[in-house]
């Protein structure tokens, strides 16, 4: 068994090795890759079929080096390890995962005891393992939870910061008609719908986009949010 390491920070590549080493008697090499870059490249010499994989790093993230080691070796078992459990990054692996490929996400917190089972399970018994935390974050996700695309959860982000029809619509370069056919079509989906006779802007109740508002924040993953919000801001300001 090879086990292939990508990870941009020398110490926890250290500790990294030495958790395959411990969690991995039956492991004969345990190569290293420091950026995703190195790593794609690592893992089309080496053909490693486990590799643990960093999230955050400087040169080409590790979504990207995992799209692209999967594209070329959908069996390759991967191993997703990172301090962020926010919903662009589960969501961002989500998105990427081969049908039925084995893989794993666990948080750089978790217990050494907790990071052995996740590498035995994943890489031997060919197990998908979640942190618990990250599985929370993908229950609570509307996107799964409601079936929205990609797209439609955008719309629904912009929702939540409070912008208007005609501020979405350049916000996404679309038409204003386009835009309130999609969030007809995903207030729909949300079970939410214009009050009969009140005044509205475009097609939907500001007041009932008030209250809107105040529920998506609550339900929605505060990250995403503010990502997006700094994005809107650098956009007004360009």
């Amino acid at each position: 068994m090879k086990v292939l390491i990508v990870e941009d920070d020398p110490l926890h590549r250290s500790y990294l090795h030495e958790a395959v080493r411990a969690a991995l008697p039956e492991c004969d090499a345990v190569l290293e890759a420091e950026n995703g870059a190195s790593g794609e490249i690592q893992a089309r010499k080496s053909r490693a079929e486990h590799v643990v994989m960093d999230l955050q790093m400087s040169e080409r993230n590790g979504i990207e080096a995992a799209r692209t080691i999967w594209r070329e070796r959908p069996d390759t078992k991967i191993l997703f390890w990172s301090n962020y459990s926010d919903e662009a990054y589960v969501r961002g692996v989500s998105r990427i995962v081969p049908e039925g490929a084995t893989y794993g996400y666990v948080l750089k917190s978790t217990s050494d005891e907790r990071l052995r089972l996740a590498l035995r399970s994943v890489f031997v018994e060919s197990q998908c393992v979640i942190d618990r935390e990250v599985r929370g974050i993908q229950q609570k996700s509307l996107g799964n939870a409601h079936g929205l695309s990609d797209a439609e959860y955008e719309i629904l982000v912009d929702v939540a910061l409070g912008l208007t029809d005609k501020a979405i619509a350049q916000r996404k370069r679309l038409s204003l008609r386009s835009v309130q056919n999609r969030l007809q079509s995903l207030y729909e989906k949300l079970d939410i719908y214009q009050l009969p006779g009140a005044e509205a802007e475009g097609w939907y109740n500001l007041r009932m986009r008030a209250v809107t508002v105040a529920l998506l924040r609550k339900v929605l993953n505060s990250s995403a949010l503010e990502r997006a919000e700094r994005e809107l801001r650098d956009s007004i300001s360009s």
